[in-house]
């Protein structure tokens, strides 16, 4: 009956409903593509760290992420090598390079050096060309996301890198980088020989553990033994590097004000909606306490409104924010909205919906049953 009630008291008013339902909409669509740009942001900044699986990272001291990191020393890998409870060290180049376009133009470009041989970090989503093609001499692997930027569309192209002609052997898709500057795959070989960094040099290098030891006690060993280093988790890296780009930056900050902001819109929308509800009906609220109905009925009415506001609201708006989310799937704006945060997000509505109706909720509890004899 509460709900009956509920459902009659919210679409009585036609254009006050709909009123709710766009604030609604508005609010949720807002937080839905706020949350979705922070984790399509984050999987930006972590796109080489999801396809490693190293349990240690060695880095130059301090550094803020991966893709602003100094060369270690050249010690490290033998450090590591030296402790029990480690199975294998690799090492990984990641530096920026100068990239010249075959029609003019230079730009800046990241280079993740990688090991052709071994499956430590391999490029992915691979579209066209071969990964082991990457083993020649002169060769890059881009993603044709960056191709205009780039000045090549298809494999076989060449370019030039630190003045040093390259050729394209394979193309990605869906791999970019939070700066905006393109990532370019080459083999460790390859990127020494254009940057001219030595073969004892790297950026970072990567701990496996072997089976049942401890990563903390082999951390602390490690952290022992470099001192000018860094030695993080796999965790502890990925959460430096989020942290760097997302708060360091402000761009984090600004996405979360953003959904704040829509919550409050939502939530006083809603509240102001549910309360014009309650003053309209007072009369007939005044006549169910005046009956006998119980405080609690007549604010699980109220309650029924608010929650029914959030279900249609939230169902229009999710739709919304998919549609956002696939027109902008291949742009460099990656919105990410998963099955989880769709869930989450329609708890926080329900959650918003429900503290709205707080307002209404205090409207009706102060009314006197006498008042419908005066009538």
């Amino acid at each position: 009956m509460t709900f009956t009630l509920a459902l009659r008291n919210l679409i009585h008013d036609k254009i006050r409903f709909l009123v709710t339902l766009v604030g609604v909409v508005f609010s949720i669509v807002l937080v839905s593509i706020q949350f979705g740009l922070y984790k399509g942001t984050e999987s930006k900044i972590l796109a080489v760290l999801d396809h490693t699986s190293a349990d240690l990272w060695v880095t130059a001291r301090e550094a803020p992420a991966f893709d602003d990191a100094a060369l270690l020393d050249g010690r490290e890998e033998y450090a590591a090598l030296s402790l029990d409870g480690v199975k294998s060290v690799e090492t990984l180049l990641a530096t920026f390079g100068r990239w010249k376009r075959p029609n003019g133009g230079v730009t800046t470009v990241l280079m993740v050096g990688v090991h052709t041989s071994k499956e430590v970090v391999q490029p992915w989503n691979v579209v066209a060309g071969r990964v082991s093609d990457l083993a020649l001499p002169e060769s890059v692997i881009v993603d044709r996301a960056y191709a205009k930027k780039l000045g090549v569309t298809e494999v076989g192209q060449t370019a030039q890198v630190n003045d040093q002609q390259v050729r394209v052997v394979a193309l990605t898709d869906g791999i970019r980088s939070f700066t905006t500057l393109p990532i370019i795959f080459v083999s460790m070989e390859n990127m020494r020989s254009l940057l001219g960094i030595p073969t004892d040099r790297a950026t970072f290098v990567q701990v496996h553990l072997k089976p049942g030891a401890n990563v903390k006690d082999v951390q602390a060993a490690l952290d022992a033994k470099l001192p000018e280093a860094d030695v993080l988790t796999n965790a502890e890296f990925r959460a430096r590097s989020v942290n760097h780009w997302m708060f360091g930056t402000g761009a984090g900050a600004a996405l979360i004000m953003g959904a704040v902001l829509g919550l409050i819109v939502g939530m006083v929308i809603v509240a102001q909606t549910l309360y014009a509800s309650a003053n309209d009906h007072i009369n007939e609220f005044a006549t169910l306490r005046a009956l006998g109905s119980s405080s609690s009925y007549i604010h699980k009415v109220i309650l029924w409104q608010a929650i029914l506001s959030a279900v249609i609201g939230f169902t229009i708006a999710i739709g919304l924010a998919y549609l956002v989310a696939a027109a902008l799937a291949d742009t460099s704006l990656r919105v990410l909205i998963s099955p989880q945060m769709a869930a989450l997000i329609f708890g926080i509505t329900i959650v918003m919906c429900v503290i709205s109706a707080l307002s209404a909720i205090v409207k009706v509890t102060r009314i006197d049953p006498a008042m419908v004899f005066n009538r």
